[in-house]
């Protein structure tokens, strides 16, 4: 949990470096080495741009917040001993133009869910305010784009947001 989940591992902050590598293929597909063994990923901008052969940039974005969110959340529920069950998350990206007229993300909508009932879960309150901080991507992300997120339970009840 490395990436996601630093602060919360206690003692002193260490600076990593990670890296990945984009090779154009044509026009704006790309592919993406992240090395590791990892499989590539093609990416591709939307019609009439590209051919959509792949994700597209805001798509990727936005699953590496859901991804990091995700995470956090598992992690602060596994702290403390709880069983959410399975999770479901759904990000959202609303992308309009700035001041210059230019496609931007302006804001990010994280909706997380999880398979067990809040009441199931001993330890929601403190979970809930501290899941978030644990999101490396999420938090760094939010520095320039604002990010809400939500969870909602089994049954389908709102606890957070």
């Amino acid at each position: 949990m490395r990436a996601c989940c630093t602060a919360a591992e206690g003692g002193a902050p260490m600076a990593d470096t990670h890296e990945i590598v984009l090779r154009q293929i044509e026009n704006f597909r790309f592919e993406t080495e992240f090395g590791g063994g990892l499989p590539k990923l093609v990416s591709d901008e939307p019609p009439p741009l590209g051919g959509g052969a792949g994700p597209e940039p805001v798509q990727l974005l936005l699953a590496a917040v859901g991804s990091c969110m995700s995470s956090s959340f598992h992690f602060a529920m596994t702290k403390f001993r709880e069983a959410p069950g399975a999770i479901t998350t759904t990000a959202r990206a609303t992308v309009d133009r700035d001041e210059n007229r230019r496609l931007r993300v302006q804001a990010i909508q994280v909706a997380i869910g999880f398979a067990a009932e809040a009441g199931t879960i001993g330890h929601l309150d403190r979970i809930l305010g501290q899941f978030e901080q644990f999101c490396t991507v999420g938090a760094s992300v939010a520095r320039g784009i604002p990010i809400e997120v939500s969870v909602t339970d089994g049954t389908g009840a709102r606890v957070k947001g």
